[in-house]
């Protein structure tokens, strides 16, 4: 819902435009790929409620790949209570992960031939560490590119670090990434030198308003934000990411990725919702025509399971 401002602690406000959303990050970037012209195959665990049903419909009808999508009855489907400032179309956002805590490594391991055809393995934190780590391990092993979105935050063993072609923290996560306090002054820049020195491949950290860099082992390069009036920023992480995964998988190079993404990025933000505000391919291609912007030639061509 709506609110005038975030509440303080203690505090209660009257909001307004009370909805229900599809949401979940793995959820939302598996739609965003699947939009931008990818072919997805998801893995994750829901439960056996109306959300999960709701869910499993809305992946079909995007065309994706339920096959290692499992249900259980040990837990309900997982949810998120968002508050977005009227203003400014910041959020602040309280999860209960459900059904995403019990997906095992096991689960993900189960799931080989999945990654034997993978261009690009993209995860995220709403499920078990062990989980992701052994999806990145896959991802590895079978050569494909691995993107770990370290949302939200928590502590990583360091040996999962060595996993990560590419990471993609905003820079308070960044920040407790590398031991900091959320309120740490120190510049992106330095943090995500920490987090290549952890044995990450490359960073790249997004930083709302002010773009994104990409930081590498020998060089890093600040990359400006789209212009656009902001309605609501809850899925623009998401985005991001399921721009630069699809990108990537079409074997483009890392800046011209994060430019993509910048753009979808942006476009996520002057819709309200998550699943509504994922742009597809068609509406990309028309905005870059409309704002005399480079479309990527991979976008024009259409989708094919070479793009996974």
């Amino acid at each position: 819902m709506k609110v005038p401002r975030i509440p303080c602690a203690g505090e209660t406000l009257i909001g307004t435009g009370y909805r229900v959303d599809f949401g979940g990050k793995g959820s939302n970037q598996a739609v965003g790929c699947a939009r931008l012209g990818a072919c997805v195959d998801f893995i994750a665990k829901i439960g056996q409620d109306n959300f999960a049903a709701t869910a499993l419909q809305l992946y079909r009808e995007e065309g994706i790949d339920v096959t290692h999508v499992k249900q259980t009855s040990e837990a309900p489907t997982g949810v998120g209570f968002i508050v977005v400032e009227e203003n400014s179309g910041q959020n602040s956002i309280v999860l209960d992960p459900g059904a995403n805590e019990l997906l095992s490594a096991s689960d993900v391991s189960g799931a080989t031939s999945v990654f034997q055809h993978a261009a690009v393995v993209l995860t995220q934190l709403e499920i078990p560490v062990e989980a992701a780590t052994e999806a990145l391990s896959e991802g590895r092993s079978a050569g494909a590119l691995t993107i770990l979105n370290p949302a939200p935050v928590r502590p990583l063993p360091p040996s999962m670090f060595a996993l990560i072609d590419i990471i993609t923290p905003n820079e308070t996560e960044a920040k407790v990434l590398t031991g900091r306090s959320p309120d740490d002054s120190t510049t992106p820049q330095l943090i995500a030198e920490d987090l290549i020195r952890f044995g990450v491949r490359k960073v790249v950290m997004t930083l709302g308003e002010n773009g994104a860099l990409l930081v590498e082992p020998q060089s890093s390069k600040q990359f400006p934000a789209l212009k656009v009036k902001a309605v609501d920023t809850t899925g623009a992480g998401d985005a991001f990411n399921a721009a630069l995964a699809t990108a990537l998988s079409h074997k483009t190079t890392i800046e011209d990725a994060i430019q993509f993404a910048v753009i979808v990025g942006g476009m996520a933000v002057t819709k309200e919702g998550v699943i509504p505000s994922l742009p597809r391919r068609e509406e990309v291609l028309d905005f870059c025509r409309l704002h005399n912007r480079k479309a990527p030639s991979w976008l024009a061509v259409q989708p094919s399971e070479e793009t996974r």
